[in-house]
């Protein structure tokens, strides 16, 4: 009897210091930290603002002003439009790796809360295990997007 009381005391310790670090990891790799940006350029929680790259300082006491689409140039309206839209696209890839940290620590949840049956376990491992690739992907593709915007549309 007190095998199994430790053994379920182990095994609930074990399972609320994973589903914590990984929580930890997650937030900390979701939310960076903008150190000497702009006002205007700042994110929150991650999610850039969808004028990003558009700014400059008028003059007038406004550095955030948004530049419109240059009329001299040739792609001007489509360098303004791929800004706009890349911004979008990498704000919603935020979300997923918000909703796929959430989606681990879910997992974790199930996991602790399995009491031991192996169906609720293997389905608690499932879905961690799909946050985890979800989150692995969405995180790569904001760095994709993020190099285009800075690295070629610039």
């Amino acid at each position: 009897m007190n095998g199994i009381i430790f053994r379920n005391i182990r095994n609930w310790f074990l399972a609320l210091s994973m589903v914590l670090s990984i929580g930890g990891m997650l937030t900390s790799a979701v939310v960076p930290t903008v150190v000497g940006a702009a006002a205007c350029e700042s994110n929150f929680l991650g999610f850039p603002a969808w004028y990003r790259g558009l700014t400059y300082d008028d003059g007038k006491g406004n550095p955030c002003a948004i530049k419109g689409p240059d009329g001299s140039k040739k792609d001007g309206i489509s360098d303004f439009i791929w800004h706009i839209g890349l911004n979008v696209v990498e704000a919603g890839l935020v979300a997923v790796a918000y909703i796929s940290a959430l989606l681990t620590l879910y997992g974790g949840f199930l996991f602790i809360t399995s009491q031991g049956k192996p169906e609720n376990a293997a389905r608690a491992r499932k879905t961690m295990l799909d946050a985890v690739v979800g989150l692995l992907i969405s995180l790569a593709a904001v760095g994709v997007v993020d190099f285009v915007i800075t690295g070629l549309l610039k």
